[in-house]
């Protein structure tokens, strides 16, 4: 039976599928001189927000059928090419993902339940820019950076650079994303991501943290991300804990001591899944729990 609400709500909307790069520059640029224009990946965020009247796009653009937004490719020296159409269960059964980007691997695996990762992809996940979003922090936390195209040509910023607020990032109103590019980290390097929530499955984190190290021969830290979700308009970096342990001996003591720094980055609010005091605390914890099991891998 047809949902009343959901029709009367609902605006109608021309669709398009290009099936290479040219055609998608062209109607993305043409498109955008009247009106909102949204690209569809998997759709898991879009069509809800279409459906309950929270967006109102002019023209949606599905961009799955693009060769370019579908690369899934490791390049030795450079690091990966991740495509925005690849979705989080591809990116995950990537082998130089759980070899090389251990937290973005566990992260794909919490994008909402079975059938939502096989549709959703990494990007998408970029691109709606809501500060919860779980493949976020392993993304900042390894400075990866977004390939955007449109009219005027490419350009790549780094995602510590792309986010705005909630549900708001840098993208022109004629850009969209194609790919995400990860840097090749070298050996002994490690990462976790962790969340919290408080059901099982389904939930959004209350808070999230993605750690990464990389250490020297002698175990000291000579690169470092923390990236926290969940507790600003935007992700962040807690970029006094990211400090604190570069050129330190990667132990126990140092680990607490950064957990300690981590909240000093975080601006939280209070809501009803949680106020702001105990945000912090989740940060020193998570912080603390993602960190000891990268040094648990390094010995």
């Amino acid at each position: 039976m047809r949902n009343s609400r959901i029709g009367d709500l609902m605006k109608p909307f021309e669709y398009f599928a290009p099936q290479s790069l040219d055609e998608a520059i062209s109607i993305f640029d043409n498109a955008n001189e009247v009106g909102d224009t949204r690209g569809l990946i998997g759709g898991s965020d879009l069509i809800d927000q279409v459906r309950n009247g929270r967006r109102e796009p002019d023209k949606v653009v599905n961009l799955k059928g693009i060769p370019e937004t579908n690369r899934l490719e490791w390049i030795e020296g450079d690091g990966l090419h991740l495509g925005s159409a690849v979705s989080c269960s591809l990116t995950a059964a990537f082998p130089k993902i759980k070899e090389r980007y251990y937290g973005l691997y566990q992260a794909c695996g919490l994008v909402g339940s079975v059938q939502i990762q096989n549709r959703a992809s990494v990007a998408g996940n970029v691109c709606n820019s809501t500060p919860s979003a779980d493949t976020v922090p392993s993304l900042l936390s390894y400075n990866a950076k977004a390939l955007l195209v449109s009219s005027k040509g490419e350009r790549i910023v780094e995602l510590n650079n792309f986010f705005t607020g909630p549900g708001r990032n840098i993208m022109e109103a004629n850009e969209f994303l194609v790919e995400i590019i990860l840097p090749d980290l070298g050996e002994n390097t490690y990462s976790r991501y962790q969340r919290f929530i408080p059901r099982n499955e389904m939930d959004i984190a209350v808070v999230g943290v993605g750690s990464f190290v990389k250490l020297d021969n002698q175990n000291k830290c000579i690169s470092s991300g923390i990236s926290l979700a969940s507790v600003g308009p935007t992700p962040i970096n807690a970029k006094d804990a990211e400090d604190f342990l570069i050129d330190k001996e990667f132990t126990k003591e140092n680990i607490e001591e950064a957990s300690k720094l981590a909240p000093n980055s975080a601006t939280p609010i209070s809501d009803v899944r949680g106020t702001a005091e105990y945000r912090k605390k989740l940060i020193k914890v998570l912080t603390s729990r993602t960190l000891s099991e990268c040094l648990e891998d390094s010995l």
